[in-house]
């Protein structure tokens, strides 16, 4: 790994902003920050992306040290997490610099923890260098273990080399958590199996609902399972029990008695999780987004490069936080097949 710390603007001397926590207009604390690194990915999976993707321009994407500085604004604000996506965040050429120079906040005990959402396929050359700047979970995303019906749904991708990307994390010293889409007709038969398959090797699965997010070519009301649903048909097989665990994101754990393993779900659609949102998004053009299911944004790449000082980048903060709406309005039925925003998932971070 290259150990070379990214020098950034946040280095140098400027006003800091201590005890400032950020409070949206209902009272939430805003204590994580997802930051979507790239919107570009090796795989094409059909609940996110067009086969045919057109990818933004390098030329409108932050450097690795403008999204440094950024995140430890959002740091000296009281952002407690970092989670680092895309795309896939791991094929953004120098990611591993990035990682290094906000593991500095780790060091410092400003930061808790810093995380990664990824779909695998480079964790085997990444996990040891992950591990070694102070990333200790990471969320895999995988949802089905039949190798034919994996390409299917991911278009481009190789089953066998995410396998052997988690056996690396968990080599490495990374704790996995699998994220699979629930998807009607596709995978519905196989959560037993995946719940089995990642609860017996020690990792935790959440289920995640389709959501309307960008056109990916393909029919919202054929790919939408609702998870009210799944967890009825598993209480035939498991027995559950909700547990009051929370790791910073959206989902609600239960305790799988048969396996000892955590299963977590995440509804956005069928109930959605905004009353104790703490969460914003930063795209990889500098385009904060409030809420994933809402087009309201703000640009924090345009007064940061207008001042080697932050003041105007945390003025910037300041005046969205205020706009962050009580919640998001996914809608998925017959009436409602189009997406509810217009942007893909992939940019604005999985």
């Amino acid at each position: 790994m290259n150990n070379k710390i990214v020098e950034t603007a946040s280095d140098a001397p400027r006003a800091s902003k201590p005890g400032r926590i950020i409070r949206d207009p209902f009272g939430r604390s805003i204590t994580y920050l997802r930051v979507s690194v790239t919107d570009r990915c090796d795989f094409r999976c059909v609940y996110c992306m067009s086969e045919h993707m057109t990818f933004l321009p390098k030329a409108d994407l932050l450097t690795l040290e403008e999204i440094d500085r950024v995140c430890s604004a959002f740091v000296e604000r009281g952002v407690r997490k970092l989670r680092l996506t895309g795309g896939e965040p791991l094929v953004r050429r120098g990611i591993m610099n990035l990682f290094s120079s906000l593991s500095r906040h780790l060091q410092s005990g400003a930061l808790d923890e810093i995380t990664l959402t990824t779909n695998g396929s480079q964790l085997t050359k990444f996990a040891a260098d992950l591990y070694a700047c102070g990333v200790r979970r990471v969320n895999v995303s995988i949802d089905t273990l039949d190798a034919e019906k994996f390409r299917t749904i991911t278009r481009w991708g190789d089953l066998k080399n995410v396998l052997n990307g988690i056996d690396a994390a968990q080599a490495a010293g990374l704790a996995v958590k699998v994220n699979a889409v629930a998807l009607k007709g596709v995978n519905e038969d196989e959560i037993p199996e995946l719940i089995d398959w990642a609860h017996g090797r020690g990792m935790d699965m959440t289920l995640i609902e389709v959501m309307p997010m960008g056109d990916v070519g393909e029919g919202r009301l054929d790919q939408y399972l609702p998870l009210s649903l799944v967890r009825s048909r598993l209480t035939s097989r498991y027995s559950m029990q909700d547990i009051p665990d929370r790791t910073g994101g959206p989902a609600r754990y239960v305790r799988i008695a048969e396996t000892g393993g955590r299963l977590g779900f995440i509804t956005p659609l069928t109930h959605n999780f905004c009353e104790s949102c703490n969460r914003v998004r930063l795209t990889c053009t500098g385009t904060l987004f409030m809420c994933l299911g809402q087009d309201d944004a703000a640009d924090l790449r345009a007064p940061m490069r207008a001042s080697e000082s932050d003041d105007l980048l945390h003025a910037a903060i300041d005046e969205a936080i205020l706009r962050k709406p009580k919640g998001h309005d996914f809608v998925i039925d017959r009436r409602n097949q189009q997406p509810a925003v217009g942007r893909h998932m992939s940019v604005t971070g999985g």
